[in-house]
């Protein structure tokens, strides 16, 4: 079996797409977890968006000429996000994984750090990547809901805009010590990010509310990340990763209402700081 590695185009998308679908199908189903993607389609939609992103470098593992695997490193903030990696469920087991992370880990060498989540059921790939240097970092969990209850008074929930950007990154940088200015101006263009304010200062923020794969959010406080959760229900059913050391947070969304979907596992190489602050990270980190 011989095995190429190449740069993904946007032909490639239909076929990562499905294999996607069917990989994540495959362990989800064994475990008795709900699929990721409602349809082949979701999936091929989403390799579709991650081929045609200049700030995401993709490959796809070739065998024998067809597609049997593909992987995404997203580069467009100081820490690199890797994934979703995933091979065609026929030939796991034989190395191609290990060949797709070692091709997107040479091409982040040097960056100041590289993230990822992966399901916590998936035995597999948690071995693969804590041989490849990957700590583990936070247990989180999916959460999904549509939560009812009225944002606290003194509280205003909105869409966010483009003069929101840098107050939200600072919010990121004295959370995480990182910026992601990058990936919060993409989500203007590509989402419907929110953020909330108290006394005239953003005090949450939220990138996708309602698709946990591409929504990160940060608060300056617990009681501001939850009234930006009940603000952002109001508009949209929402779907986010939630770290659940942060208890309060994690049992009031119980209470509220959220359920409680797979468990997930964040995990890094490099410059990793503990969060200071209410926070929620995407499937990248």
């Amino acid at each position: 079996m011989t095995i190429q590695i190449r740069s993904a185009t946007a032909t490639d998308a239909i076929a990562c797409g499905r294999i996607a679908y069917e990989a994540f199908a495959a362990i989800a189903g064994t475990h008795g977890f709900p699929y990721d993607f409602p349809s082949a389609e979701a999936a091929q939609g989403l390799a579709a968006d991650l081929v045609a992103n200049p700030d995401v470098y993709g490959v796809v593992a070739e065998q024998d000429g067809m597609i049997v695997g593909s992987n995404f490193l997203m580069e467009d903030d100081e820490i690199r996000g890797v994934g979703p990696i995933t091979v065609d469920p026929r030939v796991q087991g034989s190395g191609i994984g290990r060949r797709l992370m070692e091709e997107v880990l040479q091409r982040a060498a040097g960056a100041r750090g590289i993230r990822l989540l992966q399901d916590s059921f998936n035995m597999r790939s948690i071995a693969l990547y804590a041989s490849l240097g990957f700590a583990v970092r936070e247990p989180v969990l999916l959460m999904r809901g549509r939560p009812m209850g009225d944002v606290p008074e003194g509280v205003v929930v909105r869409p966010m805009d483009a003069g929101d950007v840098e107050p939200c990154d600072v919010l990121c940088r004295r959370a995480h010590g990182i910026s992601r200015r990058n990936e919060i101006l993409a989500a203007l263009r590509r989402s419907t990010p929110l953020i909330a304010m108290r006394d005239g200062q953003i005090v949450a923020y939220m990138t996708a509310p309602e698709f946990w794969i591409g929504n990160h959010g940060v608060a300056a406080a617990v009681e501001d990340m939850q009234a930006l959760v009940l603000g952002a229900a109001k508009l949209t059913p929402l779907s986010f990763l939630l770290p659940t050391r942060q208890e309060e947070l994690f049992r009031w969304c119980l209470a509220i209402g959220m359920q409680a979907v797979k468990p997930m596992t964040l995990m890094s190489i490099g410059d990793y700081r503990e969060p200071e602050q209410a926070y929620m990270p995407s499937v990248f980190y």
